[in-house]
This record gives structure tokens, C-alpha cells and sequence, in this order.
């Protein structure tokens, strides 16, 4: 079936969801409809559904992509019974899944493998950490000389000054007012950070670009229209980099996110994203999720380093802080002001 098509037979399904889809894609040939709604690119959890569907012939799996913004505001009006809920919602933007679950608009589900994960990939038995991704930077390695690289956010700040004319507008992120993981990587950063004050107005006076997508950011790095590139989640850098995509883990600390799982309270099919929820959390639903990135897997040396400099970003309570409305207006006017500054002449 084409993607055309699919994404017309997308528009029966939900007239809200039509709207702000990205892709739609379907598996299995069964009669028994289940729906999943997420933030992840379908060509890289297409070997998971495939498997998924093939354990359970009975179901017709509906993947529907999304933007983390839009899908947060089709899960919030689903919840509020304004809209066809999903029966299974899968985010990188981890905060607003906690915001979710705090408003009640999850569904509990317990299993030897939910049990088994630690704490800070599990809340309430409501929404559970599947992934372990890290936010990395990237650069180009055909135009930065490998002595140049910085390996932490320190050595980025040095670069910036020392050079300002070659990386003015050459450096990209994500847009915090677009991307709801974009934001979260940047309050974490303000809160981890002693740097970021720094970094903020480094990257303004440098005329970073900001934009909304991770392929679109590693796509300009690879091409030359960006040099670098910071805070780019690092799995879509394993699927999606061409060779000349460099990546940097910081040496001074490394956001691990855990991308969140929850099944909604009107779930029509809360079996299904169960049993789904248990697969991607088994041992081959956890090989296949590391075949694609989404388990970071490196080599001893570098683990060590890793593990040393890892902050995990936990599923709990303090995520909501980012989205108290003061807090968020604060920090994006903090934000806006510091790229609205004039650039280095």
C-alpha cells in the first residue's frame, strides 16, 4: 500500500490526527484495530512493528508519526474526550508524558518487565522509559580539522570565540518554541549546566540557526550548511548520518533520554499496547531497538567515558517544573532574547 494511501485511509481514522501527521504507515493484516501514536520515524521502529505484527496476526497496527508538540495536543484532547484517543503513545519529549500521567490520562499496566526497569524509567506504573538515547553534538569532518573538534561544551564555547566569523550561521539547534524535545534538552541544560548562560549567548552571537528537525539538522552538517550542530538526539544520528557526520558525546556531561511509553486511559485496544510495551521491552525487542539506535551501544573505552559524564533524565515529578507556565515563558523569553541579540560584525 502506498504512503499516499495510507495517508488518506489516515484521514477516516481522525480529522485532528490528519492534520498534524507527519507519515502513517500500516502492519498486519488482522482484523482488530490497534493504533499507535508517536514521535519516532517509522522507517526506524518499522523492524519492531514488523515483528510485532507477525506475533499477532490478529491485529491491524496503525503507526501514525508525529511531532512531539502536536502529538502532546492530541493526547491532552484525547484525554479530555475531544478527540479518538491512540491505544498506545510513544514520545521523545518525556515531559509532557510525565504531564500526562499527572493529569490522569494514563492507564496502569504491571509486568515482570515494567518491574524490571529501574526508577528513573518508570512512573506510577503509568508511563515507562523504553530507549536510553543521548544528546550529542556533530560536526562536519570534512570542514573541521580533527584537532579543532571540541569534546565538550567548554571547548564549544572556546571555538565560537576563537573563530566567529567561520561558524557564524553555521551552527544549527533544535528551536525550543517548535520542538518539545528541543526545549527539554535546553532546560535540562540550564539546570546541569554551568556553561549554558554562556552557551546561549555564544550561540546567539555566532547566529546559530534554529530549526525544528533532527534530519533536517544532520542533513545540513553533512552538506556543509552547518558546521555543527548541538544537542542533536543521537539515535537519529546512528540511522540517519552519512559518513561525514561526526559525533561527540561531552566530555563534561552527556543527557541520556529514556523515550517514554504510556498507554491512554480510553485506550480502545489496551491489550494490545500491553503486549506491544512488553515486546519492545524484551530481550529481542531490545536487540532490535539497539540495531537501530535507540539503545546506545558503544565500545568499552568509550562506555567508560560515557558512564562517567551520563546524567539520565528521569521520568518523575521535577519534568513538570518545565512546563509550569511561568517557568516556560521565562525561559523562552530568555531564549528569544539572546537569539534576537545582533551577531558578532
Amino acid at each position: 500500500m502506498t504512503r499516499l494511501i495510507q495517508a488518506l485511509l489516515a484521514v477516516a481514522v481522525s480529522a485532528t490526527a490528519a492534520f498534524a501527521q507527519e507519515d502513517v504507515a500500516t502492519f498486519g493484516t488482522g482484523a482488530t484495530p490497534f493504533v499507535i501514536r508517536s514521535t519516532t520515524d517509522i522507517a526506524i521502529l518499522e523492524p519492531a512493528l514488523t515483528a510485532f505484527a507477525a506475533d499477532h496476526p490478529d491485529l491491524a497496527i496503525t503507526y501514525e508519526q508525529w511531532g512531539s508538540n502536536p502529538l502532546h495536543a492530541n493526547a491532552s484532547s484525547a484525554c479530555d474526550g475531544e478527540t479518538t484517543p491512540a491505544d498506545a503513545v510513544f514520545s521523545s519529549a518525556v515531559h509532557l508524558m510525565v504531564s500526562l500521567v499527572n493529569r490522569a490520562c494514563a492507564r496502569p499496566f504491571v509486568s515482570d518487565r515494567t518491574r524490571a526497569l529501574p526508577d528513573t524509567r518508570r512512573w506510577r506504573d503509568e508511563v515507562w522509559g523504553v530507549t536510553q538515547e543521548p544528546a550529542v553534538m556533530i560536526y562536519n569532518t570534512d570542514r573541521i580539522a580533527p584537532e579543532d573538534v571540541p569534546q565538550s561544551r567548554f571547548d564549544l564555547l572556546d571555538l565560537m570565540r576563537d573563530d566567529p566569523v567561520t561558524f557564524r550561521a553555521r551552527i544549527a539547534t533544535y528551536d525550543i518554541e517548535a520542538s518539545g524535545l528541543g526545549y527539554l534538552f535546553a532546560y535540562i541544560d540550564s539546570l546541569e549546566a554551568t556553561t549554558f548562560g554562556s552557551l546561549l549567548e555564544g550561540l546567539a552571537r555566532s547566529d546559530a540557526i534554529a530549526t525544528c528537525c533532527s534530519t533536517e539538522i544532520i542533513e545540513g552538517v553533512s552538506t556543509g550548511e552547518y558546521l555543527f550542530a548541538y544537542n542533536v538526539l543521537g539515535s537519529y544520528v546512528r540511522n540517519a548520518a552519512p559518513a561525514n557526520v561526526g559525533v561527540i558525546l561531552p566530555e563534561d556531561y552527556t543527557l541520556f533520554l529514556s523515550r517514554a511509553y504510556m498507554i491512554p486511559a480510553k485506550a480502545r485496544n489496551p491489550m494490545a499496547a500491553e503486549q506491544f510495551l512488553d515486546f519492545l521491552l524484551s530481550e529481542r525487542g531490545q536487540a532490535m531497538l539497539a540495531s537501530v539506535g535507540l539503545l546506545y551501544a558503544t565500545d568499552p573505552d568509550e562506555l567508560r567515558t560515557v558512564q562517567s559524564a551520563r546524567r539520565s533524565i528521569p521520568l518523575a515529578p521535577p519534568l513538570l517544573v518545565a512546563l509550569d507556565g511561568s517557568t516556560e515563558r521565562q525561559f523562552l523569553e530568555r531564549w528569544t532574547d539572546a537569539f534576537s541579540a545582533a551577531p558578532v560584525p
